[in-house]
């Protein structure tokens, strides 16, 4: 339980207890807050409703940040992306290595220093490959779409897919209390009591998904920027590297 939330339930402890201090036989209105009041309604309704209007209201949304950490398989990545539907830009980290990644329609480019390409580690293709590394470094490499790589790196740009991915939450829903995120009030839905995930949806506005902690301690996200549109072009040409029809390996 959050700090916040520990704050609303002493409050509305204090609350009841002044009600009860107040009742003389007769049944006085107006002691109990609504925490849904003035509210876009999603907070009265069932978890499982709660999760399809959040995700229509995504899938709706012209563009989206999502930042924080995803743990898949034995490594964790940190985002930083904003996404659209024609493409996405942003950042990616892991093991200490930090890339950017931009997709423009189709056309998919990855941005890393020369480190990030090298590989042999002086084994006999180490020079070949070391010269290679030098020429993709800090340059926008242009991936071929038959590139094993091309899938896995698009998937970060993706947003129907990374969302379809993310906002999901295992076993059985429930809420579980009112919340605030970046000064927004919320509610929190979980999958089998936290376990399955958690996800605080917007009570302002559209029901947006506004954070998740996803099931089995498989990383934490923030979603914001909801329907702020952003520019996307392809790089100069000076700034882009075509290599052809495969990448080497990184």
């Amino acid at each position: 339980m959050t700090p916040i939330r520990q704050v609303r339930s002493r409050s509305a402890a204090l609350a009841s207890a002044m009600c009860a201090l107040l009742v003389t036989g007769t049944v006085l209105t107006g002691c109990s807050e609504d925490p849904n009041e003035g509210t876009n309604g999603v907070g009265r309704l069932p978890a499982a409703k709660i999760q399809a209007k959040t995700r229509t209201a995504a899938e709706s949304a012209g563009a989206v940040r999502v930042h924080g950490n995803v743990v898949s398989g034995e490594r964790t990545y940190t985002l930083d992306m904003r996404l659209k539907d024609d493409g996405g830009e942003g950042s990616v980290t892991t093991e200490g290595t930090t890339f950017r990644l931009l997709r423009v329609g189709e056309q998919l480019f990855v941005k890393a220093d020369a480190e990030f390409w090298s590989h042999g580690e002086g084994q006999g293709e180490g020079k070949a490959d070391a010269a290679a590394a030098a020429k993709l470094g800090g340059k926008f490499v242009k991936v071929p779409q038959g590139d094993p790589s091309y899938q896995k790196f698009s998937g970060f740009t993706d947003k129907g897919v990374l969302l379809d991915g993310l906002l999901t939450l295992h076993g059985t829903l429930a809420t579980d209390g009112h919340d605030e995120q970046a000064g927004v009030r919320t509610i929190r839905i979980t999958g089998d009591k936290g376990s399955g995930g958690a996800l605080e949806v917007s009570l302002e506005g559209k029901p947006y998904p506004l954070r998740l902690e996803r099931a089995g301690g498989a990383g934490t996200l923030t979603f914001s920027a909801w329907g702020e549109d952003f520019g996307l072009r392809e790089p100069e040409r000076n700034e882009t590297v075509d290599y052809g029809k495969q990448l080497p390996t990184s």
